[in-house]
């Protein structure tokens, strides 16, 4: 008797946010699904351990993510990280490349991440695996972090530029149904419904939470080490919306 067949998916980065959301809901989903991290013998900057994870898979979705945002480390870490992700698949035969970036990547060159994200996604392309690249704007969870990095005092200064961040249920839940579709070999950009200010958006977040800083808006602040405009960090035409407001998030958060 033939025994059913199961897809293999490695999630590289999966113990992260949006990295144990898709392993748990791909395996509540009947698929064998490998948590691929430093943590468990498997190393993508280095190549440690890709080679023995990847034997049988048919998708490696790459989630990983670097804490320091320091220019070289950054371009270093995706780079060498896609270069041997790219040597090891070609050997175990993936069929399907999925990468989780970020809206705008391509419109901010004076920031060192954004450029590193750029030259990710442009390694994908050439790569020769066929591949899906889901953008993604910022997530919710992050307002309070960019609050912190804005601030100088009791002050938190921001641009006024539209911004459509989203949560990141929102986002593992589009990489699911990617990760089990066929390549798009190309882009899709992804965002939460609600197209709003990025000083408003912040504004609104401390007050809910009773943070007492003031935000003021300033056009020459900068994000990620970039001046905005209301294009850089909003979807283009055909994007993926999720379902939740930030009206909706914010109140079960502080809820």
């Amino acid at each position: 008797m033939m025994r059913d067949f199961v897809m293999k998916i490695v999630v590289i980065g999966g113990n992260g946010l949006i990295g144990k959301k898709l392993v748990n809901t791909l395996r509540e989903r009947g698929y064998e699904v490998v948590a691929a991290s430093p943590s468990s013998g498997v190393n993508a900057v280095t190549g440690e351990g890709l080679a023995d994870v990847l034997v049988g898979a048919q998708v490696v979705v790459d989630v990983t993510n670097l804490p320091s945002f320091e220019d070289a480390a950054v371009l270093e870490f995706f780079e060498k990280s896609f270069r041997n992700l790219l040597a090891a698949e070609a050997i175990a035969g993936v069929g399907h490349h999925v990468a989780l970036s970020v809206v705008g990547a391509d419109r901010i060159p004076d920031s060192g991440y954004m450029r590193a994200k750029a030259a990710q996604e442009k390694l994908i392309k050439a790569g020769g695996v066929p591949y899906t690249i889901l953008r993604a704007t910022q997530f919710f969870e992050f307002m309070g972090a960019i609050a912190q990095a804005a601030t100088d005092g009791q002050t938190v200064r921001l641009p006024a530029a539209l911004i459509q961040p989203i949560v990141s249920d929102d986002v593992a839940a589009a990489l699911v149904d990617i990760t089990l579709g066929e390549p798009v070999n190309g882009i899709v950009d992804l965002a939460c419904p609600d197209r709003l200010h990025f000083d408003e958006l912040i504004r609104r977040f401390l007050s809910a939470t009773h943070d007492p800083r003031q935000v003021v808006t300033d056009i020459h602040a900068r994000y990620f080490g970039a001046e905005l405009d209301d294009h850089t960090l909003v979807p283009g035409d055909n994007s993926l919306i999720g379902s939740t407001c930030f009206e909706d998030w914010l109140s079960r958060s502080i809820a």
